[in-house]
């Protein structure tokens, strides 16, 4: 049974990707809401000791991988059929078994998203350096995402190691030349960059966060100069469609402040596993 079990594993890297998908996806969701608060926790011990204030007496939320996972409202520690992923959810109704609160549906989603992004990823590249590769880029950009969508914070904890993974991939030979991938991470930077001054000078306001110009950097450094304009044209468009929408569903005016660091999460992502295909659509921009 184990050699059969074995040759399917062998014989179908999508399934495989799918299953680490799934227990991925599980850790995503320890990263999405433990990470923020710890942030925010140290920024404020940071401020209190430049200002010369008293040490705060709050505990520091927890971190990510010593405490198991529990419920945040009664704390009732979770055993270990309440963490399959997507299965626990159902089999618990999207309650806490101790108290009945609700649990966010944010855990399957996740769970599901993670699953579904790194079977493409698998069918894509197959067994190979590409794939862990590529896999390590899509879990951290939806990572990014829903904390992005629920905090709009793209934090450096992330970013930058998404732009030295992306560097140390083309000195290794995998996805873009070294040079490439420096000038599309300067580029992928400098451009919302100058977009960010150019719009505070001329309104006075600040368009976006720099988390967004170390997200495009990252994304150049794999995707190279070239794909840089079709990931900046297609999270535009997808942000002025789903903003938009989302602001008239609201009923809020548009100075509501929404995330861009999602949008460029996406379109980056569809840039980095099919860019070859989508810069043939345009001419004169295939590679060579």
């Amino acid at each position: 049974m184990l050699d059969d079990a074995l040759a399917v594993v062998a014989a179908w890297p999508a399934t495989t990707g799918g299953l680490l998908g799934l227990l991925v996806g599980s850790f995503l969701n320890v990263v999405i809401l433990r990470l923020p608060p710890r942030l925010m926790h140290g920024w404020r011990a940071d401020a209190r000791e430049l200002l010369e204030l008293p040490a705060a007496t709050e505990a520091a939320p927890p971190n990510l991988v010593t405490r198991g996972s529990h419920c945040p409202k009664c704390g009732h520690r979770l055993a270990w059929w309440e963490n399959i992923p997507v299965l626990s959810w159902l089999a618990l109704r999207g309650r806490c078994r101790a108290c009945g609160t609700a649990i966010s549906l944010q855990y399957p989603l996740v769970e599901i998203a993670t699953a579904v992004l790194s079977t493409l990823v698998a069918l894509r590249f197959g067994y190979s350096a590409e794939t862990a590769v590529a896999l390590l880029v899509t879990w951290v950009l939806v990572a990014l995402t829903v904390i992005d969508l629920r905090t709009q914070l793209l934090p450096d904890q992330l970013t930058l190691p998404l732009l030295w993974l992306g560097l140390l991939s083309a000195a290794m030979g995998l996805f873009q030349s070294p040079a490439a991938a420096i000038a599309g991470a300067a580029a992928g930077y400098l451009s919302l960059w100058s977009v960010y001054w150019v719009f505070k000078l001329l309104t006075g306001k600040e368009g976006m966060g720099y988390g967004d110009f170390k997200l495009l950097g990252a994304l150049g450094a794999f995707c190279g100069v070239m794909g840089l304009l079709p990931i900046i044209l297609l999270s535009s468009l997808i942000g002025a469609i789903v903003g938009g929408t989302w602001l008239a569903i609201r009923g809020r005016d548009r100075a509501t402040p929404i995330p861009f660091g999602p949008f460029l999460a996406a379109a980056g992502w569809v840039q980095f596993m099919y860019g070859d295909r989508i810069l043939a659509l345009w001419p004169g921009m295939a590679p060579p």
